[in-house]
């Protein structure tokens, strides 16, 4: 029996298989930019758990809703986020430490978007004695409502808080790609 000749055939057709473009090889990358000018945010909720093992130690949960400006709205994939919801926790001791949360944007049509983040926060004490925070993470699109259910991709953000939430000041920015599974 000659295998010769299907061997030829099978590396051929491999051949031809590698150099055919396919989606999963090549997904095409989109950049987004998110600027908290021209945002309004403010706390709906927001409730500190003193940890009790040392001093300082806190656990927070919170919710922020920011609308945005109709001059600075993100465009994704041809849709304006016109809302953002932010739920999310810290662990804090003395104002340092971890915070995770879960976003959701709303489009202009009602799509939602969904955005997992985790990062560290930091808070100094400002010169009138409040406390201002600085978070530094990442984030990552997991998906969403309708034509976004296979959203991907990733953010570097900053953001800029105040504790007191009387204040409402949460100004941020992200930047990164998103893009969508075939």
């Amino acid at each position: 029996m000659n295998t010769r000749p299907l061997s030829k055939a099978a590396l051929g057709a491999g051949l031809v298989a590698a150099l055919l473009p396919c989606s999963a090889w090549a997904q095409q990358k989109h950049s987004i930019n998110l600027s908290s000018e021209g945002v309004k945010g403010r706390y709906v909720q927001q409730y500190i758990i003193d940890a009790d093992d040392v001093p300082g130690h806190q656990i927070r949960i919170l919710e922020v809703h920011r609308t945005i400006a109709a001059d600075n709205q993100p465009v994704v994939d041809g849709e304006r986020i016109v809302e953002i919801w932010t739920r999310g926790f810290s662990n804090y001791t003395n104002g340092v430490g971890p915070a995770w949360g879960y976003n959701t944007w709303i489009t202009d049509k009602g799509h939602k978007i969904f955005v997992e983040n985790t990062g560290t926060s930091e808070t100094q004490p400002t010169e009138t004695g409040s406390k201002r925070g600085t978070y530094h993470g990442t984030a990552r699109f997991v998906g969403g409502t309708d034509r976004f259910a296979k959203i991907r991709g990733t953010l570097v953000e900053v953001t800029k808080f105040d504790t007191d939430p009387k204040t409402g000041y949460n100004a941020g920015e992200s930047h990164g790609d998103y893009w969508f599974e075939q």
